[in-house]
């Protein structure tokens, strides 16, 4: 009798220590929702919302930054966005919304590696092209436990750590190409790199494209559709790199240049602005240049900053 007694209170013992232990250590869901909370409050972000879309909440924060409109979005729309990326623990840091780009279906979000809560999030919360939000996703929507990239953790920017709950800036430019979508997201892109260049004064608008004659030409040969130019020049995408440069000493190092064959935005700026002499800085507009297409160097939707020096005019 007494083994049995003893016996019945170590089984209780057990059963409520058991229980005091799950009550008190939370799960990953709980875990997530525990940083979120406190990274909201230490970092004074305001406005956000759970995503309870099911009647349930997956975890998701999230704030409308720029609603959008038409039809909702769905996982089989092809979509183009583009996005900006922070780990809570801020060792890992993908800012640049000029190489920070996707093109293609929602649905495919996780097979080119992005994580599951992104997609949930687009479709759950943002709903329209043309939006952004401020999105942040708990790590069990993220890369869980392992993490994400090949390098160290202890090299900044190299890796995402295991268990990191993910902070996403994300603005849809169209599920289509849409011309008026793409010119109003381009401007956009535009006006805020010459802010932050202090280039804002300098630079005129015409039909999108942004210049500036920074030499005025002597030449009285026009550029038209059948011109060729003798030229030297610089391309850069809008994050400074330079994707191709021929800009050695004038007249010596120029390159021959079919007018017709240059982008639209170039052409038509060239054709207006420009003569034998001329040096003239130019921002084309993605739909005005490449638009959705991808070339090497670049991707999709960039806008291409062009600074040429015409050397020489020919019919």
């Amino acid at each position: 009798m007494k083994q049995t007694i003893f016996t019945l209170l170590l089984l209780s013992t057990i059963g409520f220590v058991s229980c005091r232990k799950t009550g008190t250590e939370p799960n990953i869901v709980q875990y997530d929702q525990t940083q979120i909370l406190n990274y909201i409050k230490a970092n004074g972000i305001t406005g956000m919302h759970q995503d309870t879309v099911g009647g349930d909440t997956s975890g998701i924060y999230y704030k409308i930054i720029l609603p959008g409109s038409g039809t909702p979005l769905t996982y089989s729309d092809e979509v183009s966005f583009v996005y900006t990326l922070r780990s809570f623990d801020g060792k890992y840091i993908s800012s640049d919304t000029i190489l920070n780009q996707y093109l293609g279906y929602i649905g495919h979000l996780t097979n080119v590696a992005f994580p599951a809560g992104l997609e949930i999030a687009i479709i759950n919360d943002l709903k329209y092209s043309g939006g952004s939000m401020r999105v942040l996703i708990p790590s069990y929507l993220a890369y869980g436990v392992n993490g994400y990239g090949s390098g160290s953790i202890t090299v900044a920017g190299s890796h995402i750590a295991g268990n990191q709950c993910l902070d996403y800036y994300v603005h849809i430019i169209d599920k289509q190409p849409d011309t008026v979508a793409q010119a109003k997201y381009d401007d956009e892109v535009i006006k805020n790199y010459l802010a932050a260049q202090n280039l804002t004064s300098l630079y005129t608008n015409d039909g999108g494209v942004y210049y500036r004659i920074q030499t005025a030409g002597s030449g009285t040969d026009p550029i038209t559709d059948n011109t060729t130019i003798q030229t030297t020049y610089n391309l850069r995408i809008l994050n400074g790199t330079v994707i191709d440069a021929e800009n050695q000493t004038a007249g010596v190092d120029s390159v021959s240049l079919d007018v017709p064959d240059l982008v639209p935005g170039v052409t038509r700026m060239l054709e207006k602005h420009a003569v034998k002499g001329t040096v003239i800085s130019m921002i084309i507009p993605s739909g005005q240049a490449y638009g959705l297409s991808t070339q090497s160097g670049f991707p999709a939707n960039a806008c291409l900053r062009f600074e040429f020096t015409i050397v020489d005019v020919s019919p």
